[in-house]
Parts: structure tokens; sequence; C-alpha cells
């Protein structure tokens, strides 16, 4: 194997990372939760995972000259504003899971099969500026990981739940008294400045 396929298959595996951490986050929950918005901009958890199926169908698809085996009814002239970012009441969870983002991720297989890192691509919502398959990955990489950033404070908004992955929390503890005097401490520092 050589160092650019090692390189290749390090990043492919760390964007998988990102995409079970995303799809992690909504493990158990109803389909309103899914769904309800819960920042000031409307973030929910479905349609962060809408947004991630249309941008690795895009970065990964048509950047690379291969089209999408979906229709984004969000991209037609007549869509709702942000469509791509919350679910209608007819795209059910399993809708948005399995026929557009894991399906994303097989479209996306197929081009890193058929690119090396430096195969060159455009970006039509660019100006069909060009990219590389190591810069797209990247993007993805970033964009991904910002969106579970995302999912990991609705999901905790929601229930609580809080962690990086089902293998693997990373938090200090999980004891409910020991959060409950950490927030008490992080609310009495900020309250210093009242």
């Amino acid at each position: 194997m050589t160092e650019a396929t090692t390189y290749k298959s390090d990043l492919i595996h760390q964007l998988q990372d990102l995409r079970d951490s995303v799809l992690w986050k909504l493990e158990g929950l109803s389909e309103y939760d899914l769904r309800r918005p819960l920042t000031p901009t409307g973030t929910n958890l479905l349609g962060l995972v809408k947004h991630l199926a249309s941008c690795e169908f895009g970065y990964f698809g048509e950047v690379f000259a291969r089209r999408p085996p979906v229709d984004f009814p969000w991209q037609h002239p007549d869509a709702s504003e942000n469509a791509d970012m919350w679910a209608t009441p007819a795209e059910s969870k399993q809708f948005i899971v399995d026929d557009l983002y894991r399906r994303s991720w097989e479209h996306a297989a197929q081009t890193f099969d058929e690119c090396d890192l430096d195969s060159i691509g455009r970006v039509p919502w660019w100006r069909d500026a060009r990219i590389t398959l190591h810069q797209a990955l990247m993007r993805m990489i970033i964009e991904t990981a910002r969106h579970a950033g995302h999912a990991d404070i609705v999901r905790e908004t929601i229930d609580g739940s809080a962690g990086l992955s089902e293998r693997v929390d990373s938090l200090p503890y999980t004891d409910g008294a020991r959060w409950r005097a950490h927030v008490a401490q992080v609310q009495a520092a900020a309250d210093a400045f009242r």
C-alpha cells in the first residue's frame, strides 16, 4: 500500500467516524424530537443529516461529474428557503438517513474508488472553481465535524445525552451530581461578571 493510498484511507476513515457520530445522535428519539427546531435559526437533527447528504452528493458526486442517483426537491426553483436544513412531514427519518445520507456514502465510495487524491473536479456553486479530491475530502470532514458539533448540542438540549460516540463518550464523568456541580461552578464564574 502506498503512502498516498494510506493517507486517502485515513481521510475516508475519519469522515466515516464523523458520519457515524452524527447518526448516533438520532438514536432513540421520536420523529418529533428529530425534527423540532432548537435554535433561533431552526437547527434540528434531521435537517443536519439532510444537509450533510446534500453536501456529500455535491462534493463527491457533482464535483467529479457523477450525477447523484436521487432528485433533490429542495433544489427546485419553487422549494422553500433553506429546504435542505429541515425535514418535511413527507420525509421520514428512514428516508433521510437511508435513502439520502447512507446512499450519499455509497455514491461517495464510488468516487473514492475511481479517483486519486489529486484528481480534479469542478465546483459549480463556486463558479466552476477547481478542487482536488483531497480538498473535497477535507471540506467534507470539516463540514461534517461542524455539524456533528451542532448535533451534540441539539441532542443534549433534547434529553441530556452527550458524548462523542456510542463506543467512546469522551466525557470526564457521567454522574449527574458531578455534572450539576460542574455547571454550578461554571455559572458562578459567569455570575462574577454580572
